[in-house]
């Protein structure tokens, strides 16, 4: 486990952009052999989305073979709102990159059959030989993509009911108004992202310092599901100063020591 903590949130966006645009680059993707991203949606990665479609715009990166994998989507929420994740998606980042749409998966809240819809999905990703990078955010009560407090941390993509604290933080996206605010979502589950080959999880903000405390000074629990990655052989943990305010002083200076440079160099696991 690697934690990586950076001044402010433009900082520690721009790091995890880096890191991804450096693990594609390195990877060398071709019509052959397709680098598999998992992404998440939500305030906290629009700002490393900014940034690679930054650094595809000067040329620095290509999407042409990457195939993408969302973490969730809202349950009977149309894709066309602009609250869906698929919006979200599109809006923010898939139409200014050149990543072919049959590439860029996403749950399908909407389906007839939402337990057909999740099995199906689990299949694609097997398909795509699994999970390269699976980049993920948390919510300020540690749950990750719609893994609520008391989630299983074997689970798999399935439909989830959300938990009131999750209604509650999203209904700044729907006018603060409760009533619209979806109860219920398709998400990947802490085993899918677990079976991934690296996980990088963003936690920006002095509202998820608890959250950030949770997972990594205190044990695994099924309560903050984002413990669980404390288990993963490589989790980078990417934050600001604001969300390390419940941290130990000691575990603070230990990574910062980590982030050489504030800059990532190359996989800081690999020879």
């Amino acid at each position: 486990m690697r934690l990586v903590i950076l001044d402010d949130y433009d900082l520690a966006s721009e790091w995890a952009a880096k890191y991804i645009r450096n693990r594609i680059v390195q990877f060398k993707p071709s019509a052959d052999r397709f680098f598999t991203l998992g992404l998440p949606t939500g305030s906290t990665p629009y700002g490393c989305y900014q940034k690679l479609i930054e650094y595809y715009r000067h040329g620095d990166i290509s999407f042409k073979y990457v195939k993408t994998f969302n973490m969730d989507e809202y349950v009977g929420l149309p894709r066309a709102h602009p609250e869906s994740y698929h919006s979200y998606m599109w809006n923010n980042f898939f139409k200014h990159i050149d990543i072919d749409p049959a590439n860029a998966h996403i749950l399908d809240g909407n389906a007839q059959n939402l337990e057909e819809e999740c099995q199906a999905y689990e299949q694609k990703i097997a398909e795509a030989g699994g999970i390269e990078l699976f980049v993920g955010g948390i919510g300020p009560d540690g749950h990750i993509a719609f893994n609520e407090p008391g989630s299983s941390l074997v689970s798999r993509t399935r439909v989830k009911t959300l938990a009131k604290d999750t209604i509650v933080a999203n209904a700044r996206f729907f006018g603060n108004d409760l009533s619209k605010v979806p109860t219920m979502a398709l998400t990947v589950g802490v085993g899918t992202v677990m079976d991934a080959k690296e996980v990088m999880i963003l936690i920006t903000g002095a509202h998820k310092a608890f959250a950030l405390y949770k997972a990594i000074e205190e044990g695994v629990n099924h309560m903050w599901t984002v413990s669980a990655f404390q288990q993963h052989p490589r989790t980078i943990f990417v934050c600001d100063e604001d969300a390390t305010l419940e941290l130990r002083v000691k575990t603070v200076k230990y990574f910062k020591v980590m982030t050489i440079n504030k800059t990532p160099k190359f996989v800081w696991w690999l020879k």
